[in-house]
């Protein structure tokens, strides 16, 4: 069972003032969860996360890239499909797996080759071993990621933009990505570790200088 953090595909044809366009477009559409694009008139516009976006209009469409791919060598997994499941995540190259199976050496095989993929600059192998996670905990889970992001707008920090921090969520466990600065990463932190349901908090965010 493969499961993703994201539900929508990019057009990666984007470049130049088509890409400039689309994230104009994007301003006027609401998003779920996190940065990424939706269709509009056909055409993929990114979201208005997008404006305050610190990655570059390029990574952003790798990482894209880079879960699609990963995703692919999932589907390709019999041992993947029977005795486990996996969610990809990439962000700037970087790159977490979260799920179960049923042995550690599954996991590590498909880390391998994730690792392996373009651009992929490293792997967090965050997944578990076990049975899969019910579809209990799972709804569990995708409450607690909207809570955790609407507890990051209560964030006081001059420029914080709350857009900027990816939450991913697999058994009460919260994982924070982003480019963010010391500051805003430790106050995101302890934000999360306050919402109902979380169990800990992982920081895996890229500092920059505030």
């Amino acid at each position: 069972m493969v499961v993703r953090n994201r539900t929508f595909r990019p057009l990666r044809i984007l470049k130049g003032q088509a890409l400039k366009t689309a994230l104009v477009f994007g301003l006027t559409v609401p998003l779920v969860q996190g940065c990424g694009a939706v269709l509009v008139g056909g055409v993929a516009a990114a979201g208005a996360s997008m404006v305050h976006e610190r990655r570059n209009s390029s990574t952003v469409l790798e990482d894209e890239h880079t879960e699609h791919l990963a995703i692919r060598l999932l589907n390709d997994d019999p041992d993947i499909k029977t005795h486990g499941r996996i969610g990809v995540t990439s962000y700037n190259h970087r790159v977490l797996l979260t799920g179960q199976t049923a042995t550690r050496s599954i996991s590590d095989r498909f880390a391998r080759k994730v690792a392996r993929l373009p651009r992929v600059k490293k792997v967090v192998n965050a997944v578990t071993i076990g049975p899969v996670a019910s579809f209990a905990r799972a709804s569990e889970d995708a409450l607690i990621t909207p809570r955790v992001k609407l507890a990051l707008t209560k964030i006081d920090i001059p420029g914080f933009d709350v857009t900027r921090v990816k939450v991913v969520t697999e058994a009460g466990a919260v994982f924070l990505m982003g480019l963010v600065s010391p500051r805003e990463g430790n106050a995101a932190a302890e934000k999360a570790r306050y919402v109902p349901g979380v169990t800990k908090v992982v920081k895996l965010f890229e500092y920059i200088r505030s």
